[in-house]
């Protein structure tokens, strides 16, 4: 398989679990440990579990600002080695009407390992702002922010 159909397979995998609210799935196709950056948060989660408790602690911001599906953007990749890969990802997140409500970049660190791709670092470029920004605007005050 050519680098690019299996860098959108997986990103197609990622979406579906992150459109179905369903970090188990999710977590999955994380390598542990897993690495989150970004501006105001860094953290290294040692286990799948913990890794599908984190990106479940989302889930209700998400839901209360309408999401309901997402889709991506491949802005840019690289083959670093025969195992890493780096990619660039603009997330496109929609409500139930299918109208786009903001967007996202992250910068993720992939390696090839026996399971296929996963994601080991996920540095979170603009999310914190957008979903901010998407709460202001509809009068939504968001935990913790």
């Amino acid at each position: 398989m050519a680098i690019r159909e299996e860098l959108d397979a997986f990103l197609d995998e990622y979406q579906s679990t992150l459109s179905a609210y369903d970090a188990e799935r999710t977590a999955a196709l994380w390598g542990t440990p897993g690495t989150i950056v970004g501006d105001d948060f860094v953290g290294a989660l040692h286990s799948r579990d913990e890794m599908a408790q984190g990106l479940a602690q989302a889930h209700p911001i998400y839901q209360m600002l309408g999401l309901t599906r997402v889709d991506h953007t491949v802005i840019d990749y690289a083959e670093l080695t025969g195992s890493l890969i780096r990619v660039r990802v603009r997330w496109h997140f929609y409500d139930s009407d299918d109208d786009l409500l903001t967007d996202s970049d992250y910068e993720y660190l992939l390696r090839r390992d026996d399971e296929g791709l996963r994601t080991y670092v996920a540095v979170a470029i603009d999310e914190a702002e957008k979903l901010s920004r998407l709460a202001a605007d509809r009068g939504i005050r968001l935990p913790g922010m």
